[in-house]
């Protein structure tokens, strides 16, 4: 083992029996350890919790949304059958489903709620969506044309406080036009069904019927909103929305999920950014901790400094024995770090409930956040890439404090031994 290693190794660890202004500089030493390791893994359990926000909200809304949507300028798509065929045609599309979607009022005793109403063929929307996983009670499958079954989300027919076969009233903005007043449009429902995405939008807010029932209700005819897509891959929907506009012709508007919610995933990914540039800066306090640490070691070791120069140690080695030095506090720092962040990120869903029944305080508000559970996904390239920029800011740290020990004169040092 190189000499150099064992001196810089010595030093660190003799400061546990260090007095006087040693044990100052042991203190700032375990402060910068302690910097580094919680810098450390506030990056890891932050950058965990923002992928798996990102992952979980893009499967919740994909469970209830669709990769790709077709739909008409005015929004009404005539020849949704054509669309539908044609766009089964591109080798990437693994179902189609027509929908209507309109907004509508629901009201249940003295409760009134307004909601976003979708029509669908129970059979065509489970192959593009995942309503079976998020179904409480009852079944897609009752939405029958005629029987005017309606399905809800489980917050929205909490706040009507309704359940399985109670009977609401469905009132349409369209109104129909009579000699005394423009009145609207108004059906009985019954529930025959209740579902929970986990994700706040769609659990209080929407409101599924059988697609026939909706267009009797808002006199569209065999006219449908647009046609939903399921492909093979959701990241490849972009590139195939843009090839699918050129193979259907029917006049409509092709969007994929990407620019459906890009406000969802955009903030999220500003966020992940922001966050993860202040978080850093922890990291670089800590480094700036050992820049002082080092500094004052390399004071305080003048004399043994003068003697190592003058036993043959070349500047190269007494500046490697000082980087060393503060690379070992570094290094234990990013260890502890990573080993405290991960087991955090991976029981997240004990300490948030822990800390919550202690202090009372609601930390995770879906109505907030989207999503009803606190999601965590740690990725290993992000811990790779935290543990490499932390341990190259700590050697840079090490550098100047380094330089310094490196050029100090045995002459002048020893003077006044």
């Amino acid at each position: 083992m190189r000499y150099e290693f064992l001196v810089g190794l010595r030093y660190t660890r003799s400061r546990k029996r260090a007095q006087g202004r040693n044990r100052f500089i042991s203190f700032i030493s375990l402060v910068s350890m302690l910097g580094t390791g919680l810098g450390v893994a506030a990056l890891i359990v932050v950058l965990s919790v923002m992928n798996g926000f990102q992952e979980e909200l893009r499967t919740r809304i994909l469970g209830v949304a669709s990769h790709i949507q077709v739909t008409g300028y005015d929004g009404d798509l005539e020849l949704w059958q054509r669309v539908a065929q044609q766009a089964s045609q591109h080798a990437r599309v693994v179902a189609t489903a027509p929908y209507v979607q309109e907004q509508a009022m629901l009201a249940f005793d003295d409760s009134v709620r307004g909601t976003m109403v979708r029509g669908v063929l129970p059979a065509d929307e489970e192959r593009v969506a995942d309503f079976a996983q998020y179904m409480r009670a009852g079944s897609l499958d009752n939405l029958q044309a005629g029987r005017f079954g309606i399905v809800l989300g489980r917050d929205l027919a909490f706040a009507l406080r309704v359940g399985m076969g109670d009977r609401l009233t469905l009132i349409a903005p369209q109104g129909m036009v009579t000699p005394a007043a423009v009145v609207p449009r108004v059906r009985q429902f019954e529930v025959v069904g209740i579902f929970e995405a986990g994700m706040f939008e769609y659990d209080s807010g929407l409101a599924l019927v059988h697609m026939r029932d909706a267009q009797v209700l808002y006199r569209m005819g065999d006219a449908v909103s647009g046609v939903r897509l399921k492909t093979d891959d959701l990241f490849a929907a972009p590139r195939i929305a843009r090839e699918l506009a050129g193979m259907i012709d029917v006049p409509g508007m092709v969007n994929d999920w990407t620019r459906s919610h890009a406000n969802f995933f955009r903030a999220v990914q500003l966020e992940k950014t922001m966050m993860t540039i202040i978080l850093f800066l922890i990291v670089a306090v800590a480094a700036f901790n050992i820049v002082s640490t080092l500094v004052m070691a390399v004071q305080e070791k003048y004399a043994d400094i003068a003697i190592l120069r003058t036993l043959g140690a070349s500047p190269g080695s007494i500046m490697v024995v000082f980087v060393l030095q503060g690379a070992i506090i570094g290094v234990v720092g990013l260890v502890a770090g990573v080993v405290g962040g991960l087991l955090l990120a991976n029981n997240l869903d004990v300490v948030i409930p822990a800390i919550e029944a202690v202090t009372g305080a609601t930390l995770w508000n879906k109505e907030i956040y989207y999503i009803s559970e606190l999601p965590s996904k740690v990725l290993p390239s992000d811990v790779i890439t935290i543990t490499s920029l932390s341990f190259v800011l700590t050697l840079l740290a090490t550098l100047y404090p380094s330089w310094r020990a490196s050029r100090v004169n045995p002459a002048e040092a020893l003077r006044y031994e």
